[in-house]
């Protein structure tokens, strides 16, 4: 598992992972969300990123269930403006809840970069934010979370209690930090750190 980083120490070659910042999740049909600053402040780090000549890389979800709002060849799937408009390093499709299963392979491509140190934000926090957190935390990586740079949306479970977005957003910040699966923080300390 990997241990807390303190802030200060932002490797000069720390991967900046952007997931699944696409259209899609502004439909409705997910329900209510929450931190409406989210695209904003992944917008931050992403410049930030650029002006420290950082790698950045870009996912997106391709969904394979019929009638998703993130399928392939839907206008849901596409990025974002200011995501699409980035050069990143390297650029990953999947079709589940972890980078670390997706087109090219992260894992493969940080070794080959010798990258030990990343930065996951994006959409959904407590699936495909939290997922790959955890997996990196796992495989040794030196993982950072700015729970602000993530958002997701109220969840309904088994006993058919919602959960809200903002409780949901809470509980990863509590997984990924009391599991030492990564630092959480948030955009702005990151921001001073670098």
């Amino acid at each position: 598992m990997a241990l807390n980083i303190s802030m200060e120490n932002i490797e000069p070659n720390a991967a900046l992972l952007i997931i699944d910042v696409q259209h899609g999740f502004d439909s409705s049909a997910w329900g209510p969300s929450t931190n409406p600053q989210c695209e904003a402040n992944v917008e931050k780090l992403a410049e930030a990123w650029e002006k420290s000549d950082r790698p950045i890389v870009v996912v997106r979800h391709d969904s394979p269930k019929e009638g998703s709002p993130l399928a392939p060849g839907t206008e849901g799937n596409m990025l974002k403006d200011f995501v699409a408009a980035l050069d990143p390093a390297l650029k990953i499709g999947k079709s589940v809840n972890s980078v670390f299963y997706g087109t090219p392979d992260l894992q493969e491509w940080l070794g080959a970069q010798g990258i030990s140190q990343f930065v996951v934000c994006g959409i959904q926090t407590n699936m495909c934010v939290e997922t790959t957190a955890r997996m990196g935390g796992n495989l040794g990586y030196q993982v950072v979370v700015p729970i602000d740079a993530t958002r997701t949306f109220d969840l309904k479970g088994p006993d058919g209690t919602t959960t809200s977005a903002d409780e949901l957003m809470r509980t990863t910040a509590t997984n990924l930090h009391g599991g030492g699966f990564a630092t959480v923080t948030s955009t702005s300390e990151l921001l001073a750190a670098l």
